[in-house]
């Protein structure tokens, strides 16, 4: 067989005709990627709104607009969108901490950052599914993946808490105890939060910042003397 009777490999391998049905391989890709997006976001919602149990993938896919089976083409079952939920809120939270860092700034700075960062992200819905949902929900290998970034943003506290008690912008304290605390005054957020409320989102984060940076004891000025 000479050269000519050899059948072309580059004709499987040229770029697809304008007139194709079928998109490139890349952007074939990113459709699907945005179609899973859409699926996880609608199911970070109905999880806050009715439970992780009591959400079934007939009620995302109706959410959606779609048939149940059409779900499976981007997701196994309900725990592996629960987990891409989560993960997508903790890491939310992990690139926020990331900002503050590389912003610079005293550690009471960073700090204050990371706890406006964390305040927000808690009123959006996968920070809200993160708290809502919890990782109790998910098997024990992906809850101890879970808890290993969340103890992740919890030495972030306690580092930016014991920095600023060396820098003097912080009273004596336990870093351990203190990074709970705000934490936890801040996590809890994502449970009473309701969009639409009384407070916007930023009104939260400012008046809860106040609060733990603040304390609520008053504070009156000294008496002048006379």
């Amino acid at each position: 067989m000479n050269h000519t009777d050899t059948p072309s490999l580059h004709a499987a391998s040229a770029p697809l005709d304008e007139d194709s049905p079928w998109p490139p391989p890349q952007q074939r890709a990113q459709q699907r990627e945005a179609k899973r997006q859409a699926v996880l976001s609608a199911a970070a919602q109905l999880f806050n709104e009715r439970g992780f149990h009591a959400t079934s993938l007939d009620d995302i896919a109706a959410r959606l607009g779609v048939s149940k089976p059409t779900l499976y083409y981007y997701v196994k079952n309900k725990e592996e969108i629960l987990l891409g939920c989560v993960r997508q809120g903790l890491q939310l939270m992990l690139d926020g901490i990331e900002d503050s860092r590389c912003g610079g700034g005293s550690a009471l700075d960073q700090l204050t950052t990371c706890m406006q960062v964390y305040a927000r992200i808690v009123t959006q819905d996968f920070g809200m599914c993160l708290i809502r949902v919890g990782d109790e929900q998910v098997s024990a290998d992906n809850r101890g993946e879970l808890r290993r970034i969340k103890a992740a943003i919890d030495h972030e506290f306690r580092r930016l808490v014991t920095q600023g008690v060396e820098e003097g912008s912080l009273a004596p304290c336990d870093p351990k105890m203190t990074a709970f605390v705000i934490g936890g005054a801040l996590s809890w957020i994502g449970r009473w939060y309701q969009p639409g409320g009384e407070y916007t989102p930023e009104q939260i984060a400012s008046q809860c910042l106040q609060t733990l940076l603040g304390g609520v004891l008053r504070r009156d000025p000294p008496a002048s003397s006379h």
